[in-house]
């Protein structure tokens, strides 16, 4: 009978948690939450169709046994309730691995051995810091951090960096380059950076899909070694390498890219597509007869082993020697050589 102040916060802290990815996406007003009626439930409905369920969930270990529990539950009462269109609240969970210490613990300011971002961002760059935080190792692994092991992303955007005094500059919208003298020493490096190119947008967007970024970071390593070796190289191929390093390094690949005269952001152009016809490379296989080399094909992309065997036996060098004589064996060494025993 004394006095008092109702208390209406009654819900525990577990509670906000556990619905606050459905709180994103309301949109509606005011008056569409408060209408009971069937029209004002399809309304509420409607706002989390094109939102939910959430397609990757990412959190640390904990998550599992605690929030995503909380969370479905709540997720499975507000579906009871028709309030959503989806049973499931995550479609996908990836579980973080934690950056540990250099000296192997974890991270703690009781241990004094915290990593300050800070001191890291001054000294290397944040693109640096960003790259080896996905070089380090498996997304989903415990990893010790060591500075030292920073060098190597900081070569790596330095490679990046250089490239852009090999790209041949072109006026205009025109993209086509001519190299002069079109040798077939020429148009087989060329064909040979062609499909290394296809061959990253390949890894990297599936690696990328797949959480896998030390591999895609290593595939863009390799381009980029591969390209700082050439005298020159296409515009679009050093766009090609700005977009799929820009993930990782999104300072340094915006303004390479604005240096290239792109009036918008490297983050409004289109994901690069590759071409699976350029991902097949052709592979120089050297035909013997009775152990002597007798010729040298160039396969084109894949071939079946059969379709392979026929094609070298119909080679007039190869008929040459094998007319009128039986073929009692034949020995293929997937890549590197054929032979006809005869």
């Amino acid at each position: 009978g004394g006095r008092a102040q109702r208390e209406t916060n009654t819900m525990p802290q577990w509670a906000g948690s556990s619905w606050y990815y459905a709180a994103y996406a309301m949109k509606l007003k005011a008056g569409s939450l408060k209408a009971k009626t069937e029209k004002g439930l399809e309304q509420f409905k409607s706002a989390f169709e094109s939102w939910l369920p959430v397609d990757m969930y990412i959190g640390g270990a904990e998550h599992a046994t605690r929030h995503l529990i909380y969370a479905r539950f709540w997720h499975k009462f507000l579906y009871d309730m028709k309030f959503f269109a989806s049973k499931e609240p995550f479609m996908r969970f990836k579980n973080v691995g934690l950056i540990m210490a250099p000296d192997g613990r974890k991270m703690s300011k009781r241990f004094g051995n915290v990593i300050n971002p800070d001191e890291i961002v001054a000294k290397w760059g944040a693109d640096t810091l960003r790259v080896y935080e996905m070089f380090m190792g498996p997304f989903e692994h415990a990893i010790s951090w060591d500075t030292q092991n920073m060098i190597g992303s900081r070569r790596f955007l330095e490679k990046i960096w250089r490239l852009q005094d090999k790209v041949q500059k072109l006026k205009g919208k025109d993209k086509k380059i001519k190299t002069g003298t079109e040798n077939p020493e020429n148009i087989n490096q060329k064909e040979k950076i062609e499909s290394l190119v296809h061959q990253t947008i390949k890894k990297v967007g599936e690696d990328i899909e797949n959480f896998n970024f030390n591999t895609a970071i290593s595939s863009l390593m390799i381009l980029a070694g591969e390209l700082e070796s050439q005298e020159k190289i296409r515009r679009e191929t050093y766009e090609v390498i700005l977009q799929l390093t820009s993930p990782f390094a999104p300072h340094i690949t915006e303004e390479l890219w604005a240096e290239l005269g792109n009036k918008k952001s490297i983050y409004l152009s289109a994901w690069p597509t590759f071409d699976p016809q350029k991902i097949k490379q052709n592979s120089k296989l050297a035909i013997q007869v009775n152990g002597k080399t007798r010729d040298i094909f160039e396969m084109q992309g894949e071939m079946s082993e059969k379709d392979l065997k026929e094609k070298v036996l119909s080679l007039p060098s190869v008929k040459k020697w094998t007319d009128g004589k039986e073929v009692k064996k034949i020995i293929y060494v997937k890549g590197k050589i054929l032979n006809i025993v005869v």
